[in-house]
């Protein structure tokens, strides 16, 4: 077995599911409880009055959305569904329901221990949870070895890929030279980041929700005109995830192994949760309680897995296409261009690849940044934001198939001292959670614990 396939697959995944599972039954569901109380902090209220930070917490979950909300949410359900079958949509939701709790929790961390850097900006993250609620050099090294592995992640998993993703869509749709692609690609991200977290709070402010509801119109649209299939389609999601599934067209059926395994791989890994990356991003949010902050950054998850992988998910079921023999973009391309009896929907899937994309690169810029201003200073700030930007007009051009291999590999490994952080400053979050909610929720039962 490779060391990437290692690091992705299943002890990495068994992993991750354990630290989800340890931190919801330690907070008692409350990412189940509170979500109600969540989304509305995230979407009515929007700001607190009080606090230090950059942008609003609306803010904070639009770039932490911005990051997560990608290519993934398209290819990787087509790719999911692909090879573990329609129960890997049931797997999906649970993985993601449980995940709540670690972005909660690292959303709860990253306020707690966030300083403010000599620009006067909020930076926080893991890097700084491991290094000051971890004392001594296992604290230090476990800070040290995260940031290095996310800075070079974003470089590719954050940049280079989604900037092939974008070439590739566009060309094939439109025929226009990757070049061309890739500058302005470049053009449009470097005018966004190039003014700091201010300006990409701003911009993801207003297009990450504006680009989420137009892709969910596409697919709920052909979910709607479908519909007489969606019955017989959840049948298939629930018998696949517990029974495993039966294929037409002379294909191997899909194993209720295969189900739990990719489902429960795009779960996590679309919504980032566990690898750290949501304590970034809450870091920045101008907040006096970390808890509240933290209801609004677990949002993400629930956004990001629960329901665009889930639109993803039934459009491909719906129009029947999983078993088309077709695999990634292709397959959701089908199911759009099936399930919409006016024409378009390769159109739809191409702008939903390109926008996506295109906004993953601007929240990985940050996180990236972050992570580098962590081991070298605010010195490399501007050269990092030059040279982020380079990468994304050369990597539509050339194929570096290597360098995605081994960000790929730091991408995985994000979330080994992340998860060993979140297990030991586990405590820290349940008394943030229970001095909070004591103060405004007294008779939650966390309290009474």
């Amino acid at each position: 077995m490779t060391t990437h396939a290692w690091i992705w697959g299943i002890p990495l995944l068994i992993v991750l599911a354990g630290a989800a599972l340890y931190l919801t039954v330690l907070l008692r569901g409350l990412q189940l409880r509170q979500l109600r109380r969540a989304l509305r902090l995230a979407f009515i209220e929007r700001s607190e009055r009080r606090g230090e930070g950059d942008i609003s917490h609306y803010q904070a979950l639009m770039l932490g959305l911005s990051a997560t909300v990608g290519v993934g949410n398209i290819v990787g359900v087509a790719v999911a569904i692909g090879t573990g079958g329609p129960g890997a949509l049931f797997w999906m939701w649970v993985i993601g329901l449980v995940a709540m709790a670690m972005k909660y929790s690292e959303a709860v961390l990253g306020v707690r221990f966030r300083e403010t850097d000599a620009r006067g900006e909020k930076a926080g993250g893991p890097m700084y949870y491991l290094e000051h609620g971890i004392r001594g050099r296992l604290g230090k090294g476990l800070a040290t070895a995260f940031a290095a592995f996310a800075a070079l992640a974003a470089f590719g998993i954050g940049n280079g890929l989604p900037s092939q993703a974008v070439a590739d869509a566009v060309h094939g749709a439109f025929a226009v030279p990757h070049w061309l692609i890739g500058l302005v690609a470049a053009a449009g991200v470097g005018a966004v980041t190039l003014r700091g977290v201010t300006s990409i709070g701003r911009f993801t402010g207003v297009f990450v929700p504006i680009m989420v509801c137009l892709y969910l119109g596409g697919a709920g649209l052909v979910i709607v005109l479908n519909a007489s299939a969606l019955p017989e389609a959840l049948r298939l999601v629930f018998q696949g995830a517990f029974r495993g599934t039966a294929a037409g067209g002379g294909v191997l059926g899909f194993t209720v192994l295969q189900a739990i395994r990719y489902g429960a791989a795009q779960g996590a890994f679309s919504s980032q949760s566990g690898l750290g990356t949501g304590g970034i991003a809450a870091a920045a949010a101008k907040t006096a309680e970390p808890v509240r902050q933290a209801l609004v950054s677990m949002t993400q998850t629930f956004i990001d897995t629960i329901v665009v992988c889930s639109f993803t998910g039934l459009a491909i079921l719906c129009t029947g296409v999983w078993e088309s023999g077709t695999e990634g973009a292709q397959m959701v391309q089908l199911a759009f261009s099936r399930g919409l009896p006016f024409g378009g929907g390769d159109v739809i899937v191409v702008l939903g690849l390109s926008f996506f994309a295109f906004t993953t690169m601007v929240g990985w810029s940050y996180y990236g940044e972050r992570s580098l201003v962590y081991l070298a200073g605010e010195r490399t700030i501007r050269p990092y934001r030059v040279l982020f930007i380079a990468v994304i007009a050369i990597s539509t051009t050339v194929e570096l198939e290597l360098a995605w291999l081994i960000s790929g590999i730091m991408y995985g490994l994000m979330a080994l001292p992340n998860l060993i952080g979140l297990w030991l400053l586990s405590g820290i979050v349940l008394r943030e959670t229970r001095s909070y909610l004591g103060r405004q929720l007294p008779e939650h039962p966390l309290i009474r614990l």
